[in-house]
């Protein structure tokens, strides 16, 4: 029974690691937005590891890959079991961390391929946990697959082809988009709530100080408060979770104005997307009067979204000579827009015709 159970622990973790760190590696940009979460004074309140934060990225995927092929391979088992073991127990805490104090709602797991809550995430790490104890009770059934000179070859090709990746979508983009905001969408029917989706509905309750003490009433208890209640606060919890549109909080604005709808309904727009300009690549700003030089050849409009603030990002804007307008976008909204910092996004009436990296403006197709 053993046998047969360690077999399974191995196929299984072995290839959920696999799969996980290739589609986090597909997006290792993605990843390092949620590592910075991760990393902010009111989670673990770590800010030093946010500038490092793309490079430890890289690095987690990359050895979580190379971690699965050397479980399946069966190569360096000892090195391979106490570093899965160290990884999931660590991860395990994370997640619980997350759900119980509801700091981070989604973990990254698996990228934008797969969405889990909070308690999903712990409850699959659990059972990772599970699975590599079964392992190293069975550890004797854990026998290499190939020579141990074949098993070394086949876990540095991995190691290179991942390395390989994870360059090309750094300075390109995902080959994979699983984004609300990839290529076909229309952002103004992704935003749309149809009206028969069902509604999202909620607890209330409320409350009082009594006699110096806090004391929660629900909606039925509030006509029988007790004398002299004083009304502190209300609170709602989620109990049946409704319709989520996949497009959420785009709005497009400037000097408090809303110019969200004006921008979709252009018939050729291109926006230039980076959602912190004072950590754009300085080849990338360099590049946006071409892009505008083609724009206008064209017949497009062309215009910059950001989070960041005007005081802080007109010098940068005015020493590389770019004279666009540039309008105000939620900066999570542009992380989840954006893989390339800048990125131009092509629009048609609020369609995504294209997204290009800054390093492939030669691609931009301006029919």
């Amino acid at each position: 029974m053993l046998k047969i159970l360690t077999h399974f622990s191995r196929l299984f973790v072995g290839i959920l690691f696999i799969i996980s760190g290739l589609i986090k590696l597909n997006d290792p940009v993605g990843f390092s937005f949620k590592l910075e979460d991760y990393f902010a004074p009111d989670v673990l309140n770590l800010p030093f590891l946010t500038p490092l934060a793309l490079a430890i990225a890289v690095f987690v995927v990359i050895f979580e890959v190379v971690l699965g092929v050397m479980l399946l391979l069966g190569y360096k088992k000892k090195f391979t079991l106490w570093t899965l073991l160290l990884m999931i127990v660590f991860f395990t805490f994370l997640t619980f961390y997350s759900a119980y104090f509801n700091k981070v709602t989604d973990c990254g797991c698996f990228g934008d391929a797969i969405k889990l809550t909070p308690w999903e995430s712990f409850t699959k790490d659990v059972i990772l946990l599970v699975l590599i104890l079964i392992l190293f009770a069975g550890k004797r059934f854990i026998t290499p697959l190939f020579s141990n000179k074949t098993n070394r070859i086949v876990t540095v090709i991995s190691l290179v082809l991942c390395g390989f990746l994870g360059y090309w979508v750094l300075n390109h983009l995902p080959i994979i988009d699983f984004r609300a905001y990839k290529v076909g969408t229309n952002i103004q029917k992704a935003m749309e709530i149809p009206e028969d989706a069902p509604r999202s509905e909620y607890e209330m309750s409320f409350i009082y100080k009594v006699n110096g003490v806090n004391q929660e009433f629900g909606m039925d208890e509030l006509s029988n408060l007790p004398e002299g209640a004083e009304f502190v606060e209300r609170k709602e919890k989620l109990i049946k979770e409704g319709f989520t549109p996949a497009i959420q909080n785009f709005m497009i604005e400037k000097d408090g104005e809303d110019y969200t709808t004006q921008v979709l309904e252009e018939p050729k727009i291109i926006l230039v997307v980076t959602y912190d300009l004072t950590r754009s690549s300085q080849k990338g700003l360099d590049k946006i009067a071409d892009v505008v030089a083609l724009a206008e050849q064209n017949g497009y409009k062309i215009i910059g979204l950001t989070a960041s603030l005007k005081d802080t990002y007109q010098p940068i804007l005015n020493r590389h000579n770019v004279t666009i307008p540039f309008f105000t976008v939620d900066g999570v909204t542009l992380k989840t827009i954006e893989r390339s910092n800048p990125n131009f996004v092509v629009l048609h009436s609020g369609t995504i015709i294209q997204k290009v990296h800054h390093n492939d403006i030669e691609k931009l197709n301006l029919n």
